[in-house]
């Protein structure tokens, strides 16, 4: 048996029912035949029966009656436990995946005792509870099929499988016998893959034999499991107008390798050829030196120009990113190519992604509720490696005549000093600890301070525990904070800017 769920993986499904006509020999037959035709195909494949204790399952009052068509039908082609034991083993015997629908509680314990791989749930029974309760006492993975099933029955089915753990399938099917074109439904299959992700999604299909199409849309919808009524005609037994014989078979598995091929890979990214990357280059803007570059420098986008054509291993506009530095290894002069032989790569984000969630913690530790999707801007005067010690987070949740941020300190952090000419600013400490150094005066504030910074007045501030400070100001510009530190004033690459979300 296959890991859990994995036995689903493009399975199709060959569904015998009565097609057998009462013969054990017929039933073999249709085995052998389905089994030669499907040979040069690489797919699971598995046969399925269905089992009925008839005894029971037809009311004595109608035994016998040929006028009623199911009690007729099922009477005649009646087989007994050790004949249905029989094609049973031949389906296992030549590598089929066995499966049987049981439509009462007997029959469920034939199916374990002949060792059936899968129960199918046939739509009939789908909401049949007593079958059901036994079902799911089996250890065997489940499919069933939806005909006629409303949502609100398809969701009570699916918990009571989930709360027993069960593994299972759903089957999209129309219980129309065939299936007029106009009439599958396939769009049904994307409501079930949407509405139960849990579950793997097949189509059962019901239309005519000769339909070799849609089994193509199934597969471009993601179904993994195909079922299909099949027999074989003789001089004694004709072939209803909905089972396919063995080379319509073979016909529609061609036509499911066709999708497939065409659809291609779905659970992984593809690996990609080296004309479609070669061509995707050729149409990529490269990074320029704007100006000469010194060895050591490092490469903001003030010093690049972007344009056609790149050379190879050059640094193109897909590379650059907020999260990633560049630091030339060597001089590169105006107007050459930065290349990754000329400079040097860091990445941040996962620095970024941790400064998020820290800054996040402390939000959700001050029970300070903030706005979702609010400019999120990482401030580290002196670089990212050095921002747990000198640097500060500012969400910015208002700024028009009037401004509100909040200002986000981690344990041990340090804002450096600096001033504004245009704006005044009043701090109210929300959370947390904040030592603030307001014109060469010190003084700690605790949550529920207030204290406001007047223009020109040189400020810095820090806090042992963190801290979060609402700033209410009039209109910020990013060209009025002024730093006393040079160093600072000569970064301009201090910032990282993102998008905040609560979630």
């Amino acid at each position: 048996m296959k890991a859990k769920g994995e036995i689903f993986r493009n399975l199709f499904i060959f569904e015998m029912a009565n097609n057998h006509m009462g013969s054990v020999e017929h039933g073999l037959k249709i085995i052998r035949e389905v089994h030669n035709a499907v040979k040069e195909f690489n797919f699971n494949f598995g046969f399925k029966l269905q089992y009925r204790h008839l005894d029971t399952f037809i009311h004595p009052d109608f035994n016998g009656r040929n006028d009623i068509k199911y009690v007729k039908r099922f009477e005649e082609t009646r087989l007994s436990q050790d004949q249905l034991k029989t094609i049973k083993d031949e389906i296992s015997k030549l590598g089929f995946v066995s499966i049987c629908t049981p439509f009462d509680e007997e029959s469920v314990d034939l199916i374990e005792r002949h060792g059936f791989d899968i129960i199918k749930i046939g739509s009939c029974s789908f909401t049949d509870w007593p079958l059901l309760e036994r079902i799911v006492k089996s250890d065997k993975p489940i499919i069933a099929s939806t005909a006629g099933v409303s949502l609100d029955d398809i969701d009570k089915v699916v918990s009571f499988f989930d709360h027993r753990n069960k593994t299972f399938a759903l089957m999209h099917c129309v219980a129309e016998y065939p299936t007029q074109d106009e009439n599958l439904q396939l769009n049904q299959i994307d409501l079930l893959k949407f509405r139960y992700p849990q579950a793997s999604v097949g189509y059962s299909t019901h239309e005519k034999p000769d339909n070799f199409e849609s089994i193509k849309m199934a597969i471009a919808k993601g179904a993994t499991i195909f079922e299909k009524h099949v027999g074989i005609k003789t001089e004694k037994v004709a072939l209803n107008n909905y089972s396919a014989t063995p080379g319509q078979v073979r016909e529609w598995l061609r036509s499911a390798q066709v999708a497939f091929n065409m659809c291609g890979e779905s659970h992984k990214r593809i690996k990609f050829s080296k004309e479609e990357m070669a061509s995707l280059t050729a149409l990529r803007r490269g990074a320029f030196a704007k100006k000469q570059i010194k060895k050591g420098e490092r490469v903001g986008p003030a010093d690049i120009f972007l344009a056609i054509p790149t050379v190879d291993g050059q640094i193109t506009a897909n590379d650059l990113s907020k999260y990633t530095e560049f630091y030339a290894t060597g001089d590169i002069d105006k107007n050459r190519p930065l290349l990754l032989s000329n400079t040097k790569q860091t990445g941040n984000r996962d620095k970024i992604y941790g400064i998020v969630q820290q800054v996040k913690g402390i939000l959700k530790k001050s029970n300070v509720l903030v706005p979702s999707k609010l400019d999120f801007e990482i401030s580290h005067h002196y670089g990212i490696d050095r921002f747990h010690e000198c640097g500060a987070t500012i969400i910015n949740v208002v700024n028009r005549e009037y401004c509100k941020k909040l200002i986000v300190l981690i344990p041990g952090q340090k804002h450096p000093e600096q001033y504004h000419k245009l704006k005044e600013e009043t701090f109210q400490v929300l959370y947390g600890d904040v030592l603030l150094n307001l014109s060469g005066l010190e003084r700690e504030y605790k949550a529920g301070d207030i204290v406001t910074i007047e223009r020109n007045a040189k400020h810095s501030f820090s806090t042992r525990a963190g801290a979060v400070i609402e700033e209410i100001s009039s209109t910020h510009r990013a060209e009025d904070s002024y730093y006393t530190d040079e160093e600072i004033t000569r970064n301009k690459c201090r910032k990282t800017l993102i998008t905040y979300w609560v979630d």
